[in-house]
């Protein structure tokens, strides 16, 4: 007979954010806490967290072509339904935890929000074809200034189509982000990002924590 064991599933974590609010460096920071704890971690990104979805990912951020607003949309939810399917859905099914650089909340801000297509026609899409919801979702909030100061310090030719958006833009997806956030509290945690990466990670740390590391219940005394 085969030895059969409950395999706990894993925890879906997605970091959410503006162009250049840092989320990506705290994503790698939070997969190398986990991973000295015992934990297996998986970290992934949209768009590009398989090989259909790297190809969308040229298309979408470093293409010449304009892609229409609701174009860019669609592609973004088929890159998202194949990661869904091939990568995310499977690893959590074996326990690992998954850490996701954007997610849905992207689409909503970003295209729902900064592209004016309506934040109601991005869920009717995901409630179809991309149901699942993250267990935990970081939102890291900055001033619009200070993360595109952070953007053009970088520079380079890598600079993508959304980074090289005018500050209107990124202002509405701030807006939006912040009021997803509002709407579901027990899903995301805000996190100032203004601060340096050891100051912001000291915050993340601390929801780390809790969700990961189980506390000893206290004694209680007998009279």
């Amino acid at each position: 007979m085969r030895e059969s064991r409950v395999v706990t599933r894993g925890l879906f974590l997605t970091f959410e954010g503006i162009e250049g609010c840092g989320k990506t460096t705290q994503l790698n920071r939070a997969a190398e806490w986990l991973a000295a704890r015992g934990r297996v971690v998986l970290t992934t990104r949209e768009p590009g967290g398989t090989a259909l979805g790297q190809r969308l990912r040229h298309a979408l951020l470093h293409a010449r072509e304009n892609v229409e607003p609701g174009a860019e949309l669609l592609l973004l939810v088929a890159d998202r339904r194949q990661h869904l399917v091939e990568l995310i859905e499977p690893a959590l099914a074996e326990g690992t935890d998954v850490l996701c650089d954007r997610y849905i909340d992207s689409s909503r801000a970003y295209q729902g929000a900064g592209r004016g297509l309506g934040e109601a026609a991005v869920d009717a899409l995901h409630r179809r074809w991309c149901p699942r919801v993250p267990d935990r979702t970081y939102l890291f909030d900055c001033p619009v200034e200070t993360a595109l100061a952070r953007v053009a310090r970088r520079g380079g030719a890598g600079i993508d189509k959304f980074e090289r958006e005018e500050i209107a833009f990124h202002r509405r997806v701030r807006t939006a982000y912040r009021r997803r956030a509002r709407s579901e509290p027990h899903r995301f945690r805000v996190l100032d990002a203004s601060g340096t990466p050891d100051a912001v990670f000291a915050r993340l740390e601390k929801d780390l924590e809790a969700l990961f590391i189980p506390r000893r219940p206290r004694a209680t005394r007998r009279r």
